[in-house]
């Protein structure tokens, strides 16, 4: 756990300096307020994509374990366990969908 901090806080502290560093580079010093704001959008639409993501994988794994589990307990049961599996899939799939598209309407106020 202390491996996947250090990883995601070097991760932000290296997205946060290098939009500095090219606003810096490009001589921008009257609109460094306004890069900074676009800086910040551009990472909440990325950590929109990577939360959303993340969620829907960690759903969609618990539901698949689930069901495997159910299955292998009550092969019969396989028909029945189908089509509820399809759906609760499907709607976590739309989870990380709704977070794409909201990382394309962050992405359109650059």
């Amino acid at each position: 756990m202390k491996k996947l901090w250090s990883l995601l806080s070097a991760v932000f502290v290296t997205l946060i300096t290098s939009s500095l560093a090219l606003a810096a580079a490009e001589g921008v010093a009257a609109n460094s307020a306004d890069s900074q704001v676009k800086a910040a959008i551009a990472i909440a639409a990325g950590l929109a994509v990577a939360v959303a993501a993340f969620g829907a994988a960690l759903g969609q794994g618990r539901v698949g374990a689930t069901a495997m589990e159910s299955i292998g307990r009550n092969p019969n049961a396989a028909d029945r366990l189908f089509l509820p599996l399809l759906l609760s899939l499907a709607l976590l799939e739309a989870l990380a969908l709704y977070g794409f598209v909201i990382a394309f309407l962050l992405q359109g106020k650059i």
